[in-house]
């Protein structure tokens, strides 16, 4: 019998909870941590978001889950939303990562990682490259189709439970 794998997953926070929000529900993040682990055998799962100080007890209750939380500077736009890009981290953390992990699972749409997943599939460390929104994603990530996920149809499972 073959051992557990040793798989990381790297997300895209902001791409992932946005993308979740436009279809009408919320994430369940124990829910979808657990998912990782199960189906795609992840055993360290980087949450790479932008700080905001207001959301201490959110990053305090991930920490609890088991998320490896990776911190952003924001800055507030002169539209009064809230930007904190990961891109460059979260690229810079999977390399870091590197030899660590078996394989790993990425979460984003945002085709500003195609370098990277590219990278990752002629090395064969990528597992997976789960987009949470199949009618919204970036089309320079169609060609890794093979190794896509999307989380459209994961709301019954992976989605938060209104409480009445």
């Amino acid at each position: 019998m073959e051992g557990r794998k040793n798989n990381y997953a790297f997300i895209d926070s902001q791409n992932l909870n946005l993308s979740i929000r436009e279809q009408g529900w919320v994430l369940d993040f124990a829910k979808f941590k657990r998912y990782l682990e199960d189906r795609f055998s992840v055993c360290n799962v980087f949450l790479f978001i932008g700080f905001v100080f207001d959301n201490q007890s959110l990053y305090i209750y991930l920490q609890k889950l088991g998320y490896i939380l990776v911190f952003k500077p924001t800055l507030i736009l002169p539209n009064g939303k809230v930007k904190g890009n990961v891109d460059a981290d979260l690229v810079l953390h999977t390399m870091i990562e590197y030899p660590n992990y078996s394989r790993a699972v990425i979460v984003t749409g945002d085709g500003d990682f195609h370098c990277l997943i590219e990278y990752l599939e002629n090395q064969n460390k990528i597992e997976r490259l789960i987009i949470p929104n199949k009618f919204k994603y970036s089309s320079l990530l169609r060609r890794f189709n093979t190794f896509i996920t999307f989380l459209n149809n994961t709301k019954d499972k992976l989605g938060k439970i209104k409480k009445a």
